[in-house]
């Protein structure tokens, strides 16, 4: 199956004239291996270890069954691609049709795992604005088909003007991450940590020793390699292969981040083509998203101590399409416009992609003259809490983790007073927060849908307010737009003028 050159050109006079086509001829392989996940892991265990049950027989007949419905469901998929709209009509008892205006269609993302890759094929999504499921899901289309796909949602959504009067050359790369970007991400990453957390999950399934047998093994084989060379020194090798330990499992974590960062960002290219951001990347599972510049909500900068030493910072946005799953497998929607790039490099992207906004502000403004002490109270009631308990068990103890802990959660809490702020004028309105990890969100208020005032008793004792800002899409477990321990004089006035500026804008989303 090939998409027509004239369904990627000018409109046909009727939908109707357009055949209705089928999926890859191998889709069905790819939806059943999708339903197999679940099941190769007890099937495997069967067969290589002995370990499974009869009743892991029964996995064999839902292979079977899943492997006919598979069959059954390319069989039964149809899609036409119309004038204005794409009709996909599916079902085996229960058929259904559905219609999806080109118009409603604001991300379109392309999915290869290296098997995908190896056939030439790909999984198309195709997202709408706030929406929870993907619109249609297409597994799965020949490569050049679903390139063309993209390009025709383009195009008949109008997204190809500014291209025709030169505004911006066709696929400007915008962003490019280089190998040495690559290493430097692993390296402020700590993605790790999953990697060997899921090992040892995975060997936890074969034996509840097994783990505490090889560290028994092996903490046994490196103390005794380090007390040969350290037997003078009384406890000293203890000591050397305790640090050598807990080095050797850093470089771990790293090794293991790198490795990460390289299958995942391998590849990155940010590019612009017209009004629409695409955006690939992927070693061997490719990742290939497009949506509409406009549809950028709100933005975000993130500065780790790691970032600091590279001198790198993290650029996201946060766009329409609602994310519905988490952070860092596989989004549906563009997220990470620059996953580690020079504080310069993500000002001038800003700067190009939201003119608009003047970033960075001129002027931050501090927070309330009592914001060190909402932020050090709450801390300090749990660290009495933790101590109180620590003495009942522990006697004196209690006392001298309060007294070690306190200072450093005050230092914590003045620090991070110091370091936040807000900023808000007649285009953006922006949030600064963090000492060790410092942070800085913004958006457009053109963007926002709701502005919330709030209070807290603790609040309104002191004399502060906060406000939130909402905007559409986004991701329902990360940390909203919040301008928090403003003094409530100013967070009344900025919260008046903020919905005055709303009331004469329209909603651009």
């Amino acid at each position: 199956m090939t998409i027509a050159p004239e369904a990627m050109g000018a409109p046909t006079p009727s939908p109707a004239l357009q055949p209705e086509r089928r999926l890859h001829p191998l889709s069905w392989l790819f939806v059943l291996l999708a339903h197999l996940k679940q099941f190769i892991f007890p099937i495997l265990v069967l067969l290589f270890f002995g370990r499974g049950d009869r009743n892991d027989l029964w996995s064999v007949v839902v292979i079977c069954v899943l492997a006919t419905l598979s069959i059954w469901r390319y069989y039964t998929y149809r899609f036409r691609i119309g004038q204005d709209s794409l009709q996909i009509r599916s079902g085996m008892l229960e058929r259904s049709l559905r219609e999806i205006p080109f118009a409603r269609i604001q991300n379109v993302a392309l999915h290869q795992t290296l098997l995908h890759r190896i056939f030439g094929v790909a999984e198309v999504r195709l997202e709408s604005a706030g929406g929870i499921k993907p619109e249609a899901e297409m597994r799965v289309l020949a490569l050049s088909d679903a390139l063309a796909l993209e390009a025709l949602v383009r195009r008949r959504r109008g997204e190809t003007v500014a291209e025709a009067h030169g505004a911006t050359p066709v696929g400007e790369v915008l962003y490019a991450l280089t190998l040495g970007d690559i290493l430097r991400l692993g390296l402020i990453s700590n993605r790790g940590m999953i990697v060997i957390g899921g090992a040892f999950a995975a060997l936890a399934q074969f034996s509840t020793d097994l783990i505490s047998d090889l560290l028994e093994k092996w903490g046994r084989a490196m103390f005794g390699v380090f007390e040969g060379f350290f037997s003078g020194f009384g406890h000293g090798h203890v000591a050397s292969a305790a640090l050598v330990l807990i080095v050797g499992f850093e470089l771990a974590l790293r090794v293991f981040s790198i490795g990460i960062a390289l299958l995942n960002y391998a590849g990155f290219r940010l590019e612009e083509h017209g009004r629409r951001l695409t955006l690939e990347r992927g070693l061997f599972t490719r990742l290939r998203t497009s949506t509409p510049r406009r549809r950028i909500q709100s933005w975000i900068l993130h500065e780790g101590m790691l970032h600091r030493w590279f001198g790198r910072r993290t650029l996201e946005v946060s766009t329409a399409v609602l994310e519905n799953g988490s952070r860092h497998h596989h989004p549906r929607s563009l997220r990470e416009l620059a996953p580690v790039a020079t504080p310069e490099r993500c000002d001038a992207l800003i700067r190009h992609l939201a003119p608009q906004m003047h970033w960075p502000p001129a002027e931050w403004k501090p927070l309330h003259r009592l914001a060190f002490w909402r932020l050090f109270l709450p801390q300090l009631l749990l660290a009495c809490a933790i101590g109180a308990a620590a003495w009942w068990r522990l006697g004196k103890l209690g006392l001298i983790f309060v007294a070690l802990w306190v200072p450093w959660i005050a230092y914590i809490a003045w620090q991070n007073a110091r370091h936040a702020g807000y900023a808000a004028d007649d285009r953006l309105v922006a949030v600064r927060g963090g000492w060790w990890t410092r942070e800085w969100r913004f958006a457009e208020i053109g963007k926002l849908h709701a502005i919330r005032w709030g209070q807290t008793p603790v609040d309104r004792m002191l004399g502060m307010a906060r406000l939130l800002l909402d905007t559409a899409g986004g991701n329902a477990m990360e940390k909203p737009l919040q301008l928090r321990f403003l003094p409530e004089a100013e967070a009344r006035a900025l919260f008046e003028r903020l919905g005055r500026a709303q009331a004469r804008k329209s909603l651009r989303w």
